[in-house]
This record gives C-alpha cells, sequence and structure tokens, in this order.
C-alpha cells in the first residue's frame, strides 16, 4: 500500500501527454468517459495548449513513488459559486487495492484545500457500478439522474449526478485519510 509520502498530484505536462493519450485511448477509460472516440495526438495536443489559456480546468497527474499512475481533473470551475465538476481514474492496470480511493482523497483534497471549492460535482454512468459505489465510497450524496442523457456506441446511456460539500468532506477526512493510508 502505498503511503501518504509517496502520493502526489502534479500538473499535466507535455512531456505526459502520449502516455495520457494512451491512458485515455485504452478501452477501459474510454467505455466510461462521454467522449468514447479514439483520439488523435494531434487532437490530443490541441486540447492540451487549450489548457494553457483556460482558468476553469485544471488536470493533475496522479504519482505513486513518482510514477504516473492515474488523472484527476477539475472542469467548469466556478469561481463565483465555488464549485466545480471533477472526473478521475486509474490509467495503469495491476495497482495495489486501495490505490483508486488514495487518487480519490486527494483529488478531493486538493478541491478543497487548493482549489477553494465549496461544492464538487460528479458524474458516473448508471452502468459504472465501480464509480457510482465510489462516489457513495467517498461520501458524496446522489444528487440527481439524468435518463437517457448520453449517447454512447448508439445508445442513450443514464447518468448519476453526485456532490460533496466543503463541510462534509471536513467531517470525513480523518476517516477517509485513515481509510486510504491505514494510519
Amino acid at each position: 500500500m502505498p503511503r501518504r509520502e509517496d502520493c502526489r498530484l502534479r500538473p499535466v505536462a507535455e512531456d505526459d501527454l502520449e502516455l495520457v493519450l494512451n491512458w485515455r485511448n485504452s478501452e477501459r477509460i474510454r467505455r466510461n468517459m462521454y467522449g468514447d472516440h479514439i483520439i488523435s495526438m494531434e487532437e490530443h495536443k490541441a486540447w492540451f495548449n487549450r489548457l494553457k489559456d483556460d482558468s476553469s480546468a485544471v488536470y493533475l497527474l496522479f504519482e505513486v513513488c513518482q510514477t504516473p499512475v492515474g488523472m484527476v481533473y477539475f472542469t467548469d470551475i466556478d469561481r463565483k459559486n465555488s464549485k466545480c465538476f471533477w472526473g478521475f481514474y486509474l490509467g495503469e492496470d495491476n495497482l495495489p487495492r486501495g490505490t483508486g480511493t488514495i487518487l480519490g482523497v486527494s483529488g478531493m483534497e486538493y478541491a478543497f484545500e487548493i482549489l477553494q471549492i465549496r461544492k464538487l460535482c460528479g458524474e458516473a454512468f448508471q452502468f459504472n457500478s465501480a464509480s457510482v459505489k465510489f462516489f457513495q465510497k467517498l461520501g458524496f450524496a446522489r444528487e440527481g439522474h439524468f435518463v437517457r442523457h448520453v449517447l454512447k456506441e448508439g445508445v442513450y446511456e443514464d447518468v448519476i449526478s453526485f456532490a460533496l460539500f466543503k463541510d462534509c468532506w471536513q467531517d470525513r477526512r480523518n476517516e477517509l485519510e485513515r481509510t486510504a493510508f491505514h494510519v
């Protein structure tokens, strides 16, 4: 199990683009994302270049022992209302059990402590039971159910929306950190 000091979030750099593109284009990741087409390197570079001027989005690599293993990102950052959406995934396979929880706790800490977000929102396809359970494990409350909301492989799929408020995070933070880091 990774220790807290072995884990960190850092901004995605140009040198990371090939790795992130490989993760993003993998079937395991693509099947659970809204956009599910194979992304070309040109599209990927254009996305990265747009990020440089986008103050409403932050994309971070999650590293364990200085090795990138996943991604956490914040989009639609709304400073006036102090809220945003987030997403996450582990790009690497065969990671130690609990690595996803560490990624989640690290991401929530970043949202609430660094970005100073009041409300963190997320969504998952209803068919993605692992992601739905993960949101619940992290303390997110279910806020909505969007019926036939996103087109995936010719079928409109339902999406579940979740949210976590900063005060709820603060109430559960120690418990979540103990779970993640076994302290």
